[in-house]
């Protein structure tokens, strides 16, 4: 029994499983977005915010929690990390308004940030040489896999259950139960000794305050003004009002953020001049391959999952599609991702990560341009799955690989910093993707649909209502058109057509915020080629 409780890779399932629960719950909203737009009656911006408000929150503490972790012990820090995200699902499962829905959504921003350094940190203190690749294939993959079992298991629970979207946010309370029993039971504890005293509480607020305005102003751009501010849109702050005139508060709030970027690099070099502890070791960024690989990373999450904030909302307000049928769709992504893990553990030790990750990005990007161009309102999910496929099998690689890739010249008296430094990346390029992939969404929807109502011959009341239902909804109403346009007085072949092009124009919004995706993918398939290509695995280098 003593033998079985020591066993690393018993505890390495329920690491994963940890990590798995953060990303079930980070992509479970895609699938069941519908029902919670209804449910709390969300207006576009807000449908944003459910969702980055969780994202926000989490890149902004990764670093914290990296640090303080090195600290108390990381196996602490990950029961605390799903305490908190337990009970705040909870909280977001029973949450009746918008309000209490985003903040339910950070606070669980806050137990997840404890938990995705933590569960990164172990595997890098309980495994070493070949078994730590083929620990972070294990580690990498479920990544990949949770992003589309997510959707599959929010979508069954959403239509199964009446108000089963508060039970895709409640079933995280039994699950996580499991998770903190295996956790006590077969991890055990890591921590680096004879570390410096104290937290850097200035930089910790200093990165708060630069991601916040950074996310804020990326997601708040269209609703505000990228540069004048929109009178029809007031920014409201408590008692405070931002002018409807002049500048918008967008690239002030961008501006900022550059600033406490600039006030956070020269900072975090007087702590470490002063030899006290530091948020962010800049030093890393001295190793080639932590640079190289952190660079990467950020461009690569940007568009890593873009395509899967548009696709289930493409696939049930214009294919008509259950919550549990386009989550089963987005299981061909997960198939993909699992074949990767298999493929990927195989690899380890004989095919150098870099190419590994190459091969993984090249497969990310063919999938999304193939998901592109099959997105139409007359096309059909068929033609979808293929793309998904190919882009799950290069998650798998890329996500699992590309770990190592970063990791692998790092201290170990630095571990939990490169763990946090390297999961804050990935977070940010998350955040942003979304918030520039989201704003291209309905951008592009708005733009197009405009246009094709002005040849149906509707009254400007009515294309303005069609127009701006479509992109506050996120879609939604594109079912119901059918059955409220014919109570303001249009005609019935009128709603046809409009609901068509309403189906048409959120369909040409989906493609443009998948070419996006693809976009972000060319730029960071570039980026790998600064990679080192002779890094065949961890165990040639340093421990």
């Amino acid at each position: 029994m003593a033998k079985l409780l020591q066993n690393r890779w018993i505890g390495l399932v329920f690491i994963s499983m940890g990590i798995s629960l953060v990303i079930i719950d980070g992509t479970i909203v895609n699938t069941i977005f519908p029902d919670i737009i209804k449910a709390l009656k969300l207006d576009s911006t807000q449908v944003q915010w459910v969702q980055e408000s969780y994202v926000l929150v989490f890149a902004s503490l990764l670093l914290v929690w990296g640090s303080i972790a090195d600290r108390i012990g990381r196996r602490a820090l990950l029961v605390i990390g799903v305490l908190i995200f337990i009970a705040a699902s909870y909280w977001a499962g029973t949450s009746q308004d918008a309000n209490a829905m985003i903040l339910a959504r950070i606070v669980q921003g806050i137990g997840g940030s404890m938990v995705l350094p933590t569960t990164l940190s172990l595997v890098n203190a309980n495994f070493q040489g070949r078994e730590r690749g083929i620990a972070f294939a294990v580690w990498g993959s479920t990544i990949g896999g949770m992003v589309a079992l997510g959707p599959v298991l929010g979508g069954w629970l959403a239509t199964a259950f009446t108000d089963g979207w508060r039970l895709a946010f409640n079933i995280n309370l039994p699950i996580g139960a499991i998770i903190l029993i295996g956790l006590m039971l077969f991890v055990k504890e890591s921590k680096v000794p004879n570390l410096k005293s104290g937290v850097d509480l200035v930089g910790a607020l200093i990165s708060v305050v630069m991601f916040l305005t950074l996310v804020f102003g990326l997601i708040e751009g269209r609703a505000y003004g990228w540069w004048e501010a929109k009178a029809s849109n007031q920014f409201i702050l408590g008692d405070f009002k931002w002018p409807t005139t002049g500048i918008s508060i967008i690239p002030v709030s961008l501006a900022i953020s550059v600033a406490f970027i600039f006030l956070f690099v020269l900072w975090e070099r007087y702590r470490a001049r002063a030899h006290k502890s530091v948020l962010l070791d800049l030093d890393l960024f001295g190793i080639a391959s932590f640079r190289n690989g952190s660079i990467a990373a950020l461009i690569i999450s940007m568009g890593e999952f873009g395509v899967i904030f548009a696709l289930p909302l493409w696939l049930q307000n214009v294919e008509g599609l259950s919550p549990v049928s386009s989550g089963c769709v987005l299981l061909w992504l997960a198939g993909g991702a699992f074949l990767a893990s298999g493929a990927g553990g195989a690899m380890s030790g004989k095919v150098a990560p870099a190419a590994a990750v190459r091969l993984g990005v090249m497969l990310e990007l063919v999938g999304v341009v193939v998901t592109a161009f099959a997105i139409g309102a007359d096309a059909g999910w068929g033609w979808v799955a293929p793309g998904l496929l190919l882009y799950g099998i290069g998650v798998g690689f890329a996500t699992a690989q590309l770990t190592g890739v970063i990791m692998v010249d790092v201290p170990s008296d630095k571990i939990g910093q490169g763990s946090g430094s390297q999961s804050t990346v990935r977070q940010i390029g998350s955040a942003l993707g979304i918030a520039v992939i989201g704003t291209t969404l309905f951008t592009a929807t708005q733009a197009s649909l405009d246009s094709r109502l002005k040849d149906i011959g509707a009254s400007d009341a009515v294309n303005t209502f069609v127009s701006n239902g479509v992109v506050d909804s996120a879609g939604g109403i594109i079912p119901s058109l059918n059955k409220i346009l014919p109570n303001m007085h249009v005609t019935a072949a009128q709603a046809a057509d409009i609901t068509t092009a309403s189906g048409a124009a959120f369909s040409d919004g989906a493609r443009w915020a998948a070419l996006s995706a693809a976009v972000f993918l060319l730029i960071g398939l570039a980026s790998t080629f600064r990679l080192g290509s002779k890094m065949h695995s961890e165990g040639s280098h340093h421990e």
